[in-house]
């Protein structure tokens, strides 16, 4: 895990990987209670709630993206900032599904930075990997916002 206090060493990681987090598995526990939050239920063939299987093979999309948040923390400890924001994503693209029991991992790229008159604005790009996989589950870009002390 990196540390990361003040703009400049934010900067010094710009056009290299930051890093990546550990191998994290995403069990069918995990993708119902995912399914129960945002009333998703829908089986690998779009079918509705009723008609779906209690299991599914597959990890809902944006349940693998809502990991970004606690994947990036194991990635970098953003310290001495005032406020932090999720400002955004960007170019997201679903490349394979994830499946559930799957162990996926997130790596990071610091791709772009800029002082926005104190308020620092980074742009990750944002891979997740598959364990035994060739192919990224996604790929996007991440916007975050630090105002540092």
């Amino acid at each position: 895990m990196v540390i990361i206090s003040s703009f400049e060493e934010y900067k010094s990681y710009l056009g290299i990987q930051i890093g990546q987090s550990k191998w994290h598995k995403i069990n069918q526990q995990q993708t119902n209670r995912f399914a129960d939050a945002t009333d998703n239920y829908t089986s690998d063939n779009g079918k509705a709630k009723e008609q779906a299987p209690v299991d599914s093979e597959f990890v809902p999309g944006y349940l693998t993206l809502s990991l970004i948040p606690y994947l990036w923390k194991q990635i970098a400890d953003i310290r001495d900032v005032k406020m932090e924001v999720n400002y955004g994503i960007e170019n997201f693209k679903f490349n394979q599904e994830v499946r559930v029991d799957d162990e996926v991992m997130l790596r990071a790229k610091l791709i772009s930075i800029s002082d926005l008159r104190g308020i620092t604005k980074v742009v990750i790009q944002a891979d997740l990997d598959i364990k035994g996989s060739t192919v990224t589950a996604y790929t996007g870009n991440v916007v975050f916002l630090y105002h540092f002390n």
